[in-house]
């Protein structure tokens, strides 16, 4: 495809012609997918990448500023794509390590204490909150849902879940023995 069709084609997308971007995904599909699948090594993660290039070229059409091929462009993009998800993946590996050491550390500095008899300690000291705290405390960190979620859920204000989840930490601390208080942020993290 040369210059004066890329400027042409360009000119389509930014005007938002659905077939001018059918086109540009049907022309450069299986060569972006390649160059992606030979970064990755990867065929679910190639095509992620692939769809999100497609999906921000169409997104910001409007703004695209091509000053050598689009074919360039696009290889380009597919390039920032995989930089983005390595760094993105890594990042959360790092996590998931940080995450890993602290249970190892909680655990191994209470080998006489089994990991099962400090989960059904905590447990046991979460069933003691108060009903509404307790409730609140389980929504949040059970089963994941946010202060505004947990707001219209009870029909109550954000500030009293926040306060309720503040309760709950603050009488979990105080009840749970030095041991059991690291493994307590570890089941139940603090936001």
């Amino acid at each position: 495809m040369s210059y004066e069709k890329d400027s042409f084609l360009i000119n389509r997308l930014k005007k938002g012609e659905e077939d001018a971007f059918i086109y540009l995904v049907d022309h450069y599909n299986r060569r972006l997918y390649g160059y992606a699948l030979s970064l990755t090594n990867n065929h679910a993660l190639a095509e992620d990448i692939l769809q999100n290039v497609f999906l921000r070229t169409w997104e910001q059409r409007k703004k695209i500023s091509i000053t050598a091929s689009l074919q360039n462009y696009l290889f380009k993009s597919v390039h920032n794509e995989f930089i983005n998800q390595y760094k993105k993946k890594r990042s959360t590996m790092i996590l998931e390590q940080k995450y890993f050491n602290a249970l190892d550390k909680a655990t191994a500095a209470h080998d006489d204490i089994s990991l099962e008899k400090v989960i059904t300690k905590i447990k046991k000291e979460v069933q003691k909150l108060p009903p509404k705290c307790r409730e609140v405390f389980l929504l949040s960190r059970n089963e994941g849902l946010t202060n505004l979620e947990i707001a219209h859920h009870l029909n109550v204000s954000i500030k009293t879940v926040e306060a309720q989840i503040t309760k709950a930490f603050s009488v979990l601390r105080k009840e749970l023995a030095t041991e059991y208080r690291s493994m307590l942020f570890i089941l139940f993290p603090a936001e």
